[in-house]
C-alpha cells in the first residue's frame, strides 16, 4: 500500500508541473499577441503615405518571361510568309469555334484534368488547330520512305530546344517549314514534322501529347546503351553427333582417381563461385552508380511523341517513336507515363482510359468512343462493333425519336493544312546535321556524326567507347568513312591491345577486304582478308608473323587451299627499305589441297611439305572413303650432280613410302624419279609464289600509307556541284550561251549612236550631216575590220616565229635531250601547230566575211529611217 501511495504522489506531482508549464506558455503567447497588436496600431499608414507607396510600386517594372522563341529573324521574315500563315479561312474559324466549344465541354465534364492542347499560336501569332498544322508529304528521296530512316533524319537534322515550362504544353506550335529553316524545335515540333513525313509515306501515324520520363524529355541518353555497341548474338548451330561406327578403336581405359577428380572439381567450383560473387558485387556497385536520382516531377513532365498503329505499310504491331532520338519503343515501355490526347491530319482524340500503370494497359482502338473521345464526326476509324439485337433496338429507338424529323448531317470535314509544301533540298538532305556535325552521348560512349565531304578524309561517323561512366579512359574507337578512293569503310582501333582493323568495300586495287595490324612496318603481326571473287589466284586470307606466313585459298583450279611458310633468321639486319632487296630465308613450306575427284585418292596429294633446309619433301595423299589411313611418301632431295660433276643416279633409299594399297608402277625407280623432278619444279614455283606474296604485302603496305596520307575522295558524275569536269562543261556551255546572247545584243545595237552623240542636242539633221555620218560610220567599220585582220595576222606570225625558234633549238640539242624532253618538245609542237592552224582558218574566214559585213552595214545605213530621206538620192 505504501508503494502504491508513493506512486500516486509522484504522478500528481508530475501533473502539477505540467500544468504550471502550460500556464507559463499561455502567458507568453498573450504577451506576444499584445505586442503584435500594438505594433500594428503603430504601423497604420495615412492616405498620403498609401498613395506615395502605390506610386513607387507602380514605377517598378517587373520583366515577365515571355514564351521562348527560337525563330531566327535573319533567316525567316514572317511578313513574307504565305497568307495562310497570318490569316484564318472561314472554315478554319468555324473549326476554332468547334474546338473552343469542345474544350469548354471537356473542362466542365472533367474538371480535374489539364486543359486540352488544341489551338496553339503559330509563328505569326495566329491560333491554328493542331491537326491543320500537319502537312502529309512524301519526300522525293527513297531513303525517307521507311519510318526508321525518316525518324533518323528528323533527329539528326533538328536541334532539340527544351520546353520553357516542363509541366505545360507550349503556347506556340510552328509550321514544319519554319522548323526546317531554323533547324531547331521542341518535342512538339519534332513530332509534327515526323508525323507529316510518316503520313505522307503511308503510315497510320499520330502525334501524342502525354507525359514522359526525365531522360526522354531532356533527350538524355547517358543511361542508354549505344545501338552501335550492341553485338548481334550469333546463333550457334549444334553439331550433329556422328553415329559411332561398328568397327572403331575403343578408347583406352581411364585409370585416374575419381576421388582426386572430385576434389579438383570442388576446388574449381569454389573458385568459380568466388569469381561469380565478385562479378555480382561489381555489377551491383555499377548499377548503384548508374541509378538515376529520383525526379521530383516524375509523371508530370509533358512530352510529345509519335504513335504508329498497326495495319498500314504492313506494320504488324503498334509502337511509339521518340522523334528526339529516333528510337522505337513498345507501347508498354516505362519511359511513357501517360497520354492526354493524340491527333492526326483528320481528327483529334482524347484518352479516357486510366493511366495508373503508365501506357501498359491502354488499348489503341480509336473507334471505341468509351476509351477515346473524338472531336469531329466522320472519322475514318471504325466504331465499336455491336450485336445484331443491340442494333435492332437502337434502330427502333431512333425511329421513334426521329419520327417526323429530318436527319441533319453534323459531320465536319477537317480544313486543309495551312502549312506550305514541306521541301528538303538535296544539300539539306546531304548535310543533315546542323552545321554538318552532331555529337550524342551514350552510356560509356560518344557518337559523333558529320556530313559527307565535310571532312577531307571522308569521315562521317565516329564512335568512342569508354571504360568508365565519366568517359575518361578510352577503350576503342570506330570510324566510318564514305566516298574514299581507297574504298575504306570502317576503321576499328582497340586502345587496350593496340589492334587496328580496317574494313574496305569492293573495289580496292588489291581486292582488300579486311586488314588487321598493330604496326604498318613490314614483317609484323597482321591479317589480310580479300574478296576471293575479284582475285585471280583465289586468295581469301593471309596471316603474317615475323617468322611465318599463312595463306588460305578458295576456288583454284589446282585445288590449293592452304599454304604455310616458315622463315629463318636473316643474315643481314633488316632496315626500313631493305625488306624487298633482303627477303627472309625460307625454311619450310606446307601446302594442302582439296580433293580432286578426277584423280584416285592414292594419287591425289592432300598435303605437301618442302623442308628446304633439310632437303626433304614429304607427301600425304587423300584417304579413300573405305580406308582409315592414307598413303605417305618422302623424298630425299639431292642435287643432280656431286662435287666432282658426276651425275647422281636415283636410288631406292631416296624415296621412303607407305602405301595403303601398293601398286607395281609406284615401286619403279622411273616413276619415283619423275615424281621427284616434278616436286623440285613445284618447290621452285612455291618458293617463287611465296616471294611474290612477300612483295605483295610490301606493296599493299606502301599503298595503304600513300592512301592514308592522300585520303582522296571520289565524286559522283551526277554531283555537278563538286565534280570539276562537270563544272567545267557547265561553265563552257554557259559561256557559249552568253556569247550567243552578246552577239544578239550587238546585232540589236544602234550603230549610229556614237556618231549622233557628236551632234548638238535637239538640232535637226541636214543632208550634209547625214552623208557625213554615213561615211564616218562606214570608214570606222572598215578600219575595225582591218585592225582585226592585222591582229590575227600578228598572232599568226608570232606563233610561227616561236615554233621556228623551238625547232631550231631542237636541232641544236637533239643529241643531248632526254626522252622526257623529247616528249615535251613533241607536245609543244603539236599544240603550236594546232594554234597556227586555227589562226590561219580565222584569218581566211575573216577575209571572206569582211566584204560581206561591209556591204550589209552599207545596206542598213541606206535603209535606216533617220538617213533614208537624205541618202536616197545617192543610191
Amino acid at each position: 500500500m505504501e508503494v502504491l501511495r508513493e506512486k500516486v504522489e509522484e504522478e500528481e506531482a508530475a501533473e502539477r508541473e505540467e500544468a504550471a508549464e502550460r500556464a507559463e506558455w499561455a502567458e507568453k503567447m498573450e504577451r506576444m499577441t499584445k505586442t503584435a497588436e500594438v505594433s500594428k496600431e503603430e504601423t497604420i499608414m495615412t492616405q498620403d503615405e498609401l498613395r506615395d507607396l502605390e506610386k513607387r510600386l507602380t514605377s517598378i517594372e517587373i520583366s515577365i518571361p515571355a514564351e521562348y522563341s527560337f525563330i531566327n529573324k535573319s533567316l525567316i521574315d514572317v511578313t513574307k510568309l504565305p497568307p495562310s500563315y497570318s490569316t484564318n479561312s472561314p472554315k478554319e474559324e468555324h473549326l476554332l469555334q468547334v474546338a473552343d466549344n469542345f474544350s469548354r465541354q471537356y473542362s466542365h465534364l472533367c474538371p480535374d484534368r489539364v486543359p486540352l492542347f488544341l489551338c496553339p499560336l503559330n509563328e505569326c501569332n495566329v491560333p491554328k488547330f493542331v491537326s491543320t498544322t500537319l502537312r502529309p508529304t512524301l519526300m522525293p528521296y527513297p531513303e525517307l520512305y521507311n519510318w526508321d530512316s525518316c525518324s533518323q533524319f528528323v533527329s539528326d537534322f533538328l536541334t532539340m530546344v527544351p520546353l520553357l515550362d516542363p509541366l505545360k504544353p507550349p503556347k506556340y506550335l510552328y509550321s514544319s517549314t519554319t522548323v526546317l529553316k531554323c533547324q531547331k524545335g521542341n518535342c512538339f515540333d519534332f513530332s509534327t514534322l515526323l508525323c507529316s513525313m510518316l503520313i505522307g509515306s503511308g503510315y497510320d501515324a499520330y502525334c501524342v501529347n502525354g507525359y514522359g520520363s526525365l531522360d526522354l524529355c531532356l533527350m538524355d541518353l547517358t543511361r542508354e546503351v549505344c545501338p552501335l555497341t550492341v553485338k548481334v548474338k550469333e546463333v550457334v548451330k549444334e553439331e550433329e553427333k556422328a553415329m559411332p561406327k561398328k568397327y572403331t578403336v575403343k578408347p583406352p581405359r581411364d585409370l585416374t582417381s575419381k576421388f582426386e577428380q572430385e576434389q579438383e572439381n570442388k576446388r574449381l567450383q569454389e573458385i568459380k563461385n568466388q569469381e561469380e560473387k565478385r562479378l555480382r558485387e561489381a555489377e551491383e556497385r555499377l548499377l548503384a552508380e548508374e541509378k538515376a536520382k529520383p525526379d521530383p516531377l516524375h509523371g508530370l513532365r509533358v512530352h510529345c511523341w509519335v504513335l504508329v498503329l498497326a495495319g498500314k505499310r504492313e506494320v504488324p504491331e503498334s509502337f511509339f517513336i521518340d522523334p528526339l532520338t529516333a528510337h522505337s519503343y513498345s507501347t508498354k515501355d516505362d519511359h511513357f507515363l501517360g497520354i492526354e490526347s493524340l491527333w492526326n491530319h483528320k481528327n483529334y482524340w482524347i484518352n479516357m482510359q486510366d493511366c495508373w500503370n503508365c501506357c501498359k494497359e491502354l488499348v489503341f482502338d480509336l473507334g471505341d468512343p468509351v476509351r477515346w473521345e473524338y472531336m469531329l464526326l466522320g472519322t475514318d476509324k471504325p466504331h465499336l462493333s455491336l450485336t445484331e439485337e443491340d442494333e435492332d433496338v437502337l434502330d427502333d429507338d431512333d425511329d421513334i425519336d426521329n419520327l417526323g424529323k429530318e436527319e441533319e448531317d453534323k459531320s465536319f470535314d477537317m480544313p486543309p493544312s495551312w502549312v506550305a509544301q514541306i521541301e528538303i533540298t538535296p544539300d539539306e538532305f546531304e548535310t543533315r546535321c546542323p552545321n554538318g556535325k552532331k555529337v550524342i552521348r551514350y552510356k560509356r560512349a560518344q557518337l559523333e556524326k558529320w556530313a559527307p565531304y565535310l571532312n577531307n578524309n571522308g569521315l562521317v561517323c565516329r564512335l568512342t567507347v569508354y571504360e568508365d561512366l565519366q568517359c575518361t579512359k578510352v577503350l576503342e574507337i570506330k570510324e566510318w568513312y564514305q566516298n574514299r578512293e581507297d574504298t575504306l569503310e570502317l576503321k576499328h582501333i582497340n586502345k587496350i591491345t593496340g589492334l587496328h582493323v580496317d574494313y574496305f568495300r569492293p573495289g580496292h586495287p588489291q581486292a582488300l577486304r579486311v586488314h588487321s595490324y598493330k604496326s604498318m612496318l613490314p614483317e609484323m603481326d597482321r591479317v589480310m582478308e580479300f574478296y576471293e571473287k575479284i582475285r585471280v589466284d583465289g586468295l581469301i586470307k593471309r596471316e603474317e608473323t615475323p617468322l611465318t606466313m599463312t595463306e588460305y585459298y578458295q576456288g583454284r583450279s589446282d585445288f590449293l587451299s592452304y599454304r604455310h611458310i616458315n622463315f629463318g633468321p636473316r643474315v643481314k639486319k633488316l632496315t626500313q627499305n631493305s625488306a624487298e632487296s633482303n627477303p627472309r630465308p625460307m625454311v619450310k613450306i606446307t601446302e594442302r589441297f582439296l580433293r580432286n575427284p578426277a584423280k584416285p585418292a592414292d594419287e591425289d596429294v592432300a598435303e605437301r611439305v618442302f623442308l628446304i633446309v633439310e632437303e626433304r619433301i614429304q607427301l600425304r595423299y587423300h584417304c579413300r572413303d573405305d580406308y582409315i589411313t592414307s598413303s605417305k611418301r618422302e623424298f630425299l632431295r639431292r642435287t643432280e650432280v656431286d662435287s666432282k660433276g658426276n651425275k647422281i643416279i636415283m636410288t631406292p633409299d631416296m624415296c621412303i613410302s607407305f602405301e595403303v594399297e601398293p601398286m607395281e608402277h609406284t615401286k619403279k625407280l622411273l616413276y619415283q624419279y619423275e615424281t621427284m623432278i616434278h616436286l623440285k619444279n613445284e618447290e621452285k614455283l612455291s618458293r617463287h609464289q611465296a616471294w611474290e606474296s612477300e612483295l605483295e604485302v610490301l606493296e599493299i603496305l606502301k599503298l595503304r600509307e600513300e592512301e592514308d596520307d592522300a585520303h582522296m575522295l571520289t565524286i559522283s558524275i551526277y554531283d555537278t556541284k563538286r565534280n570539276e569536269k562537270s563544272k567545267e562543261y557547265r561553265e563552257a556551255m554557259e559561256r557559249v550561251l552568253h556569247e550567243e546572247h552578246m552577239r544578239q545584243v550587238e546585232s540589236q545595237l544602234d550603230y549610229l549612236a556614237p556618231f549622233l552623240a557628236q551632234l548638238p542636242p535637239g538640232e535637226k539633221l541636214t543632208r550634209w550631216q547625214a552623208v557625213r555620218l554615213k561615211d564616218e560610220c562606214l570608214s570606222d567599220f572598215k578600219q575595225r575590220l582591218i585592225d582585226k585582220a592585222n591582229l590575227i595576222q600578228a598572232r599568226f606570225e608570232k606563233e610561227t616565229q616561236e615554233l621556228q625558234k623551238k625547232q631550231q633549238w631542237y636541232q641544236e640539242n637533239q643529241v643531248t635531250l632526254s626522252p622526257e624532253d623529247e616528249d615535251l618538245y613533241l607536245s609543244y609542237c603539236s599544240q603550236a601547230m594546232f594554234r597556227i592552224r586555227i589562226l590561219e582558218q580565222r584569218l581566211n574566214r575573216h577575209k571572206e566575211l569582211a566584204p560581206l559585213k561591209y556591204l550589209a552595214l552599207e545596206e542598213k545605213l541606206y535603209k535606216d529611217p533617220r538617213l533614208v530621206d537624205f541618202v536616197k538620192v545617192f543610191v
